[in-house]
């Protein structure tokens, strides 16, 4: 399947949902709440699914990529060139033990968006940039219940980034709108949230908090 471009207008911007695995398993309520975080002002949804398999996934993502586009904003796949490349996602979000950014560019092509996890790595973060990543982000910041063991980024990692790396940058673990002000002060371009939004009781009213911070 042809990969088409990033939709026109859309930027590495704002809030970065990130799907939780409450709403993955079950597919009504997960475009649902992929639905409410957009309404919120969500300008990029990666669809981060651990836990359905081939056919689901698939199904899923094209849910969201169409849904995505209706709002003006980008889809993500998480950690799977080939899932994207089938759904003519956006682009690919990759971790370290992923598939090398090389092979997901040569497999999406030159305008597709490749983010690359940095942790607490300013060196990761320049070789990704030297590689033809689309953004890099680094993490945890805070307390986190998704990964609580990844290693710990501060603002001082965020600041350096800043001053060096071209790229626009990500902030993801833990963060809240209570305590996300500071990064994004400081530079970051994009907040990452999984239960920040998916786990709120009102998704929409959560995801408006998140994208304040953007002005």
């Amino acid at each position: 399947m042809k990969h088409l471009p990033p939709l026109a207008g859309a930027t590495l911007r704002g809030l970065y949902a990130i799907t939780s695995e409450s709403v993955c398993r079950s597919p009504d309520r997960l475009v649902a709440a992929a639905a409410e975080a957009l309404a919120g002002g969500a300008r990029l949804i990666q669809y981060r699914d651990k836990w359905n398999h081939g056919a689901v996934r698939e199904r899923n993502a094209h849910a969201l990529r169409g849904l995505c586009h209706e709002f003006q904003a980008l889809m993500i796949v998480n950690d799977d060139p080939v899932l994207a490349e089938a759904v003519d996602a956006d682009g690919v979000h990759l971790g370290a033990a992923d598939a090398p950014l090389a092979e997901a560019r040569r497999r999406l092509g030159p305008r597709a968006i490749i983010g690359v996890s940095c942790a607490n790595s300013l060196e990761r973060a320049r070789a990704a940039q030297a590689a033809g990543a689309s953004y890099v982000a680094f993490g945890r910041f805070f307390d986190s219940g998704t990964k609580p063991d990844a290693p710990q980024a501060d603002l001082a990692l965020l600041q350096a980034a800043r001053a060096e790396i071209r790229l626009p940058i990500c902030v993801i673990g833990g963060l809240l709108p209570s305590n996300a002000g500071p990064l994004v002060a400081a530079g970051a371009d994009m907040a990452a949230a999984i239960e920040g939004v998916f786990g709120a009781p009102d998704i929409e009213a959560a995801a408006r908090e998140y994208s304040r911070l953007f002005g």
